[in-house]
């Protein structure tokens, strides 16, 4: 906040819309006006009312030379705060500075699968002929599955209640 009062002269709501403005969210007056009377107390800035153009009065508020000192101050140390943040983000683990795009950890291969054990082939029939193909794969037995209607497969099953 006292960025911007670092510019010059402003009142209360220029204040809240300009930190805003620069994505800082709303700063509810709740919040803005109590910090703006703890600066006026600790001597950090200057408060004048002026007249409105049209409306009431507007109470400006200005850096003091100790609220310059104190901002200056504070963003000396929210610098100092960022730069520091920053070499801890992205400082290897010996200290050193981490490649600017470090590669994936390693992830370890799975373990081998055994091959399944092999299948014998089915013996032969011996009626066949020899050389001739091992004996043809059984047929499935039992009803047609599928959800056809014709009356060839019989009798559909009732469900929840309801009749066909």
């Amino acid at each position: 906040m006292l960025r911007v009062l670092a510019d010059g002269p402003t009142y209360g709501y220029a204040i809240a819309t300009r930190l805003a403005d620069a994505g800082l969210g709303a700063l509810k007056g709740g919040t803005l006006y109590p910090l703006l009377a703890r600066f006026e107390s600790a001597g950090l800035v200057a408060v004048e009312w002026r007249a409105g153009d049209g409306g009431p009065g507007r109470k400006y508020y200005a850096l003091t030379t100790d609220g310059v000192r104190a901002w200056r101050d504070g963003a000396q140390r929210w610098a100092d705060f960022a730069r520091l943040t920053s070499e801890l983000v992205t400082s290897g683990p010996d200290g050193t500075s981490a490649p600017a795009d470090p590669a994936p950890p390693a992830v370890p291969a799975p373990p081998a699968v055994p091959a399944p054990p092999a299948v014998p082939a089915p013996p032969a029939d011996p009626a066949a002929p020899a050389g001739a193909p091992a004996r043809p794969p059984a047929r499935p037995t039992g009803r047609p599955t599928g959800s056809s209607t014709s009356p060839s497969n019989g009798p559909q099953p009732v469900r929840n209640g309801a009749r066909p």
